[in-house]
């Protein structure tokens, strides 16, 4: 499955963004979509993950509250709103796939989006 994240760009502080993952080659049907995030000089973290078929989500502490992942069937496409964000939420944000449920290495990535945060 190939992987396009898009959505990123410049916001001040306490203003919201959507990413979108989109997939193509096949239906995210059966897979575990998550969203990590590597901020610079850091290593990549895990910030939210949603179950395709099971809609159970799981988000790191520092989100949770202000982010919401969500899916669209019809368009395959997975979605992270990010509200109220903070400098320290910039990153290059990276969608991710795993077959299955959540846990485990993830084995389909797409290209980074930035997302910049000015305070």
């Amino acid at each position: 499955v190939q992987l396009q994240a898009s959505g990123g760009g410049l916001v001040q502080t306490g203003n919201s963004l959507r990413l979108s993952c989109a997939a193509s080659g096949r239906t995210f049907s059966g897979y575990t979509v998550a969203w990590f995030r590597q901020a610079p000089g850091k290593p990549r973290e895990f910030a939210a993950a949603i179950n395709w078929n099971m809609v159970i989500t799981s988000y790191t502490d520092s989100v949770k509250g202000r982010f919401t992942i969500s899916k669209d069937s019809a368009k395959n496409t997975v979605y992270l709103q990010m509200n109220s964000l903070k400098p320290e939420d910039t990153a290059v944000y990276y969608c991710a796939a795993r077959r299955g449920v959540m846990g485990g290495t993830y084995d389909y990535w797409g290209q980074g989006t930035e997302v910049t945060v000015s305070s």
